[in-house]
């Protein structure tokens, strides 16, 4: 009679400390320069040197945090050119997630869609730019998803998280956050009318408006440059 295996699945270590840093990074906790240090990673999670190592060589690999000779791994810093440049290829790839999205979204993430833009219209009565901020992610995300395209949501995840630090506060600006609900609305409803050629059109245009909010900061100097 055959028996069933109890042992539970094994934990990647690498993996845990990894996510953990990535969500430190999201939350700006990590921010860009921050020098994250081998022995607290391995003090912290009380951890063998080998998964510690291989947390920062995997956020490496992502281009989430550089090696600087004499000071080891610090969170990556992006320039204003590389930041440009990224946001070019972040416009294109959320516009197919969008494409994606209104051609395959399954009927339980299009609730999701609904909820979290009902998420944002909340966070932006209460002029909450840190909710809107949360609400904003979910909303991104569930449209990654909904891609039906994993290889696609991976690579906007890593760019989202590349991009994050410069990033940070830009719903505060004014009119942002405003403007950014009425985006997520016409996204939204081409998305759930499955118009695959306004969903594009519409999360370009609303990629490259926040990216603009960023640039336009750091020309006033109210962001710091990478």
């Amino acid at each position: 009679m055959a028996t069933t295996s109890t042992t539970p699945p094994r934990v990647n270590l690498s993996d845990k400390i990894r996510e953990a840093l990535e969500e430190e990074i999201i939350s700006g906790k990590l921010y860009a320069g921050c020098s994250i240090d081998e022995q607290g990673l391995m003090e912290r999670f009380d951890v063998s040197r080998t998964p510690a190592r291989e947390a920062i060589q995997q956020l490496a690999t992502a281009g989430l945090v550089e090696m600087v000779p004499r000071h080891g791994a610090v969170v990556a810093t992006l320039s204003l050119t590389e930041y440009v440049a990224m946001l070019e290829m972040l416009t294109e790839l959320e516009g197919l997630a969008a494409r994606l999205s209104a051609r395959r979204m399954p009927a339980a993430l299009r609730r999701d869609l609904q909820a979290s833009f009902q998420a944002c219209e909340a966070a932006a009565a209460k002029d909450d730019s840190v909710a809107y901020e949360e609400a904003n992610r979910w909303f991104h995300q569930t449209i990654y998803d909904g891609s039906l395209n994993e290889v696609l949501a991976r690579q906007l995840r890593q760019m989202r998280l590349r991009m994050r630090h410069p990033q940070r506060s830009l719903f505060d600006r004014p009119n942002r956050v405003r403007n950014s609900l009425a985006e997520h609305q016409d996204i939204m409803k081409a998305i759930l009318d499955g118009d695959e050629d306004a969903a594009d059109r519409h999360m370009c245009r609303h990629i490259s408006s926040g990216g603009n909010v960023y640039v336009d900061a750091v020309a006033r100097g109210s962001v710091p440059r990478g």
